[in-house]
């Protein structure tokens, strides 16, 4: 558990978040839609998402996929910061993808989440890169990959479909061999 502020933290997601990650992700229905896939409605069930929760911390056990919540203090789950697709080989990558509740926004979560997970993913999980991906128009997002000192590296046409159309993505990188910048 790594604290983010006074009221949240950040902790890999457990068996038992099923019902708080069904409350996160059925407020915030709304404020994701743009940015995400689009979801059927059992996606926003409790029994889903448990059976989600179960999922990654089996995916955390084989080292495939590493996720993490941000929680604050009253126990409800405010967002997901995640390392999707852990390669190894030549590689050592992994995809990084967040989101934070709609009324938590602005105050600095995103930004202090993926430098924390940024550390994790060079210190514990051992890997070189991270790349995260956004969408053109996301400017929000990109702030924070640039606070956390991911450099553009260009423009996937139709990278990810989201919101139901396959979209274009600007993709940033971080090389973790050098130290990471301060969280902000």
């Amino acid at each position: 558990m790594l604290p983010l502020d006074a009221e949240h933290i950040l902790r890999p997601v457990e068996v038992g978040d099923g019902a708080a990650l069904a409350r996160a992700y059925s407020r915030n229905r709304e404020h994701l839609a743009p940015w995400e896939p689009v979801r059927e409605p059992e996606f926003f069930t409790p029994h889903w998402q448990e059976f989600h929760a179960e999922q990654c911390v089996i995916e955390a056990s084989a080292g495939r996929n590493i996720r993490f919540v941000v929680e604050s203090s009253d126990g409800e789950i405010r967002g997901r910061i995640n390392l999707n697709n852990v390669v190894r080989g030549a590689f050592w990558n992994a995809d990084l993808g967040y989101w934070i509740d709609r009324t938590r926004l602005r105050r600095g979560l995103a930004s202090r989440g993926v430098h924390h997970v940024a550390a994790y993913a060079r210190d514990e999980v051992r890997l070189h890169r991270l790349q995260a991906a956004t969408l053109l128009h996301n400017t929000g997002s990109q702030r924070v990959l640039a606070d956390a000192g991911f450099e553009r590296i260009g423009i996937a046409p139709q990278y990810l479909r989201i919101a139901g159309e396959w979209q274009d993505h600007l993709l940033f990188q971080l090389l973790l061999d050098e130290p990471l910048s301060a969280p902000v």
